[in-house]
């Protein structure tokens, strides 16, 4: 009898969240259709004084975006940036020439938008997009901080001097601490209205572009696919990413509201071809992250969206291999040997093979795979290491 009542109770439970994302998003439509009439990009932004407040945080970020220039983390990849870079375009003429974006070598999932125009997109966050729009919903979302100008309402707001110190910068900034998300989290900690306003303004950007709304949902909810794994139930409440950009269950219902169900493109395409050169390496960052769980389910999206990605495939089980967990072996194994089939494997899954036979004492098995990772990158940092375990092993 309890069963059956709490299973009465779980249904009664999911029926009521049903009814209210159907509220949500008719109170979405509702918000967005009075807004669709008066909607307006505010005009390009006059460089302010640099005797005022703002124009003191404009020459500090800056200097920042010429020390992250020099940056060997920045991603000097000229068709990338113009891809991004035509992105924001087509979400804000009007700003295009007042907007630098910068691609940065990092595998967190991250962006950042600076009040003097620059603009820092983390790689770990391309790598985790799965199309355009979803690219395209980030980035409408940090022009919504820039054009509705809060990193400046934030520091006008500051009344502690530590933590304007570190608004501007005085404890390191941008360029120079680029793998320190704390510092950023510092600077660019919005407040819950100011993240619901650029929420709102990114949808209305990317649907007047043309995109699918529906894909900022999608974005938040795979990142909490992957945080849940180690976070459970707290996933997205804490660390310094969650300070600048909220990730729960609630704000991706409530981008899904805002979306209205109005369907657009989503261009999986051109994105493909945009990040194809540069994508393994991210990859690879993303396994030396060391947080192999969160990964996993990383790598194993990407293989039901595609079962021929050779490098989703070597990633996954070269993450079972190092993380070599009860049955890891076997996994790491049965990945391994499905990428060195495919037409485009990596040079690195016949390295990882011939390791993990070398470690289950398959002699002939790791002379072969090691053989033939020196045949197809004989240039390969780690080369002379391969060759003394080859004559080893023979």
């Amino acid at each position: 009898m309890q069963d059956k009542q709490a299973s009465r109770g779980r249904r009664g439970l999911r029926a009521a969240r049903n009814v209210s994302l159907v509220v949500a998003a008719l109170a979405g439509l509702s918000v967005l259709a009075q807004e669709a009439s008066t909607f307006k990009v505010p005009p390009r932004f006059a460089r302010p004084a640099a005797d005022t407040d703002e124009g003191g945080l404009w020459g500090l970020m800056d200097r920042e975006e010429s020390r992250l220039k020099r940056s060997p983390a920045t991603i000097k990849d000229k068709a990338l940036q113009d891809y991004l870079t035509g992105l924001v375009c087509k979400l804000t003429d009007g700003h295009c020439p007042d907007i630098r974006v910068h691609a940065v070598r990092n595998p967190q999932f991250n962006a950042l938008m600076a009040p003097n125009g620059m603009m820092l997109v983390w790689s770990g966050l391309l790598l985790r997009a799965e199309n355009e729009a979803q690219v395209v919903a980030i980035l409408g979302h940090e022009l919504g901080h820039y054009l509705e100008r809060h990193q400046v309402e934030q520091l006008r707001a500051a009344k502690d001097h530590a933590i304007l110190a570190q608004m501007v910068g005085l404890v390191g900034g941008v360029g120079g601490v680029i793998g320190s998300l704390g510092i950023q989290a510092s600077m660019f900690a919005f407040s819950r209205d100011h993240e619901t306003r650029a929420d709102r303004m990114g949808m209305r950007l990317m649907q007047q572009a043309g995109y699918d709304g529906r894909e900022a949902a999608v974005v938040w909810d795979n990142l909490l696919s992957e945080l849940k794994v180690t976070g459970g139930k707290d996933a997205g409440k804490n660390g310094d990413l969650f300070s600048t950009h909220p990730t729960t269950a609630g704000r991706r219902d409530e981008l899904l509201a805002l979306a209205g169900g109005r369907s657009g493109a989503t261009n999986d395409e051109n994105f493909r071809k945009a990040i194809a050169p540069l994508r393994f390496g991210w990859i690879q960052d993303e396994i030396k992250r060391g947080q192999y769980e969160e990964s996993l389910i990383l790598f194993d999206r990407m293989i039901v969206r595609d079962t021929q990605d050779a490098e989703a495939r070597f990633a996954r089980g070269e993450v079972y291999r190092l993380r070599d967990d009860g049955g890891d072996a076997e996994r790491a194994l049965a990945d391994l040997q499905a990428a060195s089939g495919m037409a485009k494997a990596p040079a690195e899954a016949f390295r990882s093979l011939g390791l993990l036979h070398k470690q289950r004492n398959d002699k002939a098995s790791a002379v072969q795979a090691f053989e033939t990772y020196l045949a197809k990158a004989p240039q390969a940092p780690d080369a002379a290491m391969v060759r003394s375990y080859v004559e080893e092993l023979k």
